[in-house]
């Protein structure tokens, strides 16, 4: 028997700190290799970490609550085979890529801003919470007392003060002010100082964000404020799909045992039209323009919280159909039940928001940065048309539905996000109906 170290494991080359959310064993239990001993929080994805032992638990070295580090050590275990080394799990990392929605260093060391005087001996014994270690490196960096750390309310578990909270502070006690509570996230210079601040009446309910319901916000925020949005939107006439799908959802269902949904369909018309437009396939950085090889395609999935998540379905222009519907199918069960990896989030380089889900005819969706573009699929409706036959034209009852493509005005003029959209719309309408599965 020997005692080694379980470490924060890397989980994309992006990321480089993750919340500890819950431990799923306590010290004396037994556990085996690659066991699920602890679920974690990026600003990705919540994801379990396994075991990279058998053997036995002896040790807690990071509570719940605590911002770690990847790479530190979070637990001691008891190995049944003698290993005098640590050692890791390393989940496959993606191609670092200039991503905004990716977790970054930022902040991890806080810069020291006291010219050169000494830092405070702080006694983090005389205090009545709990803080991380890397809370306490901020406040001795940045010479803030015990007495001074109490007053920040903290934003998470448990009342817990976060690094951003901390950050936060130290940001407003430069600037000579002070808030009551300091939140994680920077929405927008117009949203943390609004000009008619909301009010709560008795009777009004008050819900707190959760984690993700922030990490969106601020995402969404970011991408209005760094990309101009236009929204161009083409209707089409997807008769063929939905003759199609009727005909082979059954035998599907019965080969593979899972629904088929139009979201394939959509997916393969995308990438299709990608192929034709290139230059849609592109992020921005700085005032260069990065041409992606790769198809990457995203779709949002609205999970049970009420929260969205995008996955991301690689090479997708490199899948059948049958092969475009098995991804779909497994990273939407995943997404719903909380079992996506990181790196089922990361790469994407354009993205499908199905909101016909809902019954919304159409909708103007907002960027996933460092996109430049976006679709939104709106509901089938049935819908009297002017068809062309050998006689002359005719009333015909279609089915129809709405495409809108939101893209980013910086790098993409109407000209091409207009031709994408169309392209997507003549691949829906010139459908096989006698293609397989």
């Amino acid at each position: 028997m020997a005692l080694v170290e379980l470490i924060m494991p890397k989980m994309g080359e992006s990321i480089v700190e993750a919340t500890i959310l819950s431990w799923l064993k306590t010290p004396g239990d037994k556990i085996e290799l690659e066991e699920s001993i602890l679920e974690v929080a990026t600003d990705k994805v919540d994801t379990e970490i396994p075991s990279t032992h058998a053997g036995v638990l002896k040790e807690i070295l990071a509570k719940n609550g605590e911002l770690v580090k990847v790479g530190a050590e979070i637990a001691i275990i008891e190995a049944e085979v003698d290993e005098t080394k640590s050692a890791s799990l390393e989940i496959p990392s993606t191609p670092k890529v200039n991503d905004s929605y990716s977790i970054t260093a930022e902040a991890a060391n806080a810069p020291n801003h006291t010219n050169g005087s000494q830092h405070l001996a702080i006694d983090f014994k005389t205090s009545t919470k709990f803080y991380s270690p890397l809370v306490k490196n901020i406040a001795k960096e940045e010479n803030i007392s015990v007495a001074e750390l109490e007053t920040i309310s903290g934003t998470g578990s448990e009342g817990r003060v976060t690094k951003n909270d901390i950050l936060s502070f130290v940001e407003h006690r430069k600037l000579g002010t002070t808030v009551k509570s300091v939140s994680p996230t920077k929405v927008s210079t117009s949203a943390q100082r609004p000009l008619l601040a909301p009010s709560a009446f008795a009777g009004d309910e008050i819900i707190e964000m959760d984690r993700m319901r922030k990490m969106i916000a601020e995402r969404m925020v970011d991408s209005k404020r760094i990309a101009p949005h236009v929204t161009s939107f083409v209707e089409a006439d997807v008769s063929n799909i939905v003759f199609w799908r009727n005909k082979v959802k059954h035998d599907f269902q019965k080969r593979d045992g899972d629904a088929l949904t139009f979201t394939p369909m959509f997916v393969e018309a995308i990438a299709l039209a990608i192929r034709d437009y290139p230059m849609i396939n592109i992020q921005v950085d700085g005032d260069k323009i990065i041409k992606k090889k790769d198809i990457n395609i995203g779709i949002a999935v609205a999970l049970p919280s009420g929260n969205l998540i995008v996955p991301v379905i690689r090479n997708a222009d490199q899948l059948n159909l049958s092969g475009l519907a098995k991804a779909v199918n497994d990273l939407v069960k995943r997404a719903r039940n909380n079992k996506l990896k990181p790196d089922d989030l990361a790469g994407g380089t354009f993205t499908v928001s199905n909101v016909g889900t809902f019954g919304n005819v159409m909708g103007t969706p907002i960027i996933m940065q460092p996109q430049v573009g976006i679709i939104a699929i709106g509901a089938i409706q049935k819908k009297p048309s002017v068809v062309e036959t050998p006689y002359g034209d005719a009333i015909a009852i279609r089915h129809k539905m709405f495409l809108s493509h939101s893209y980013d005005h910086r790098v993409v003029d109407g000209a091409l996000g207009g031709s994408v959209v169309r392209r997507v719309a003549d691949y829906l309408e010139k459908f096989d109906v006698n293609r397989g599965i």
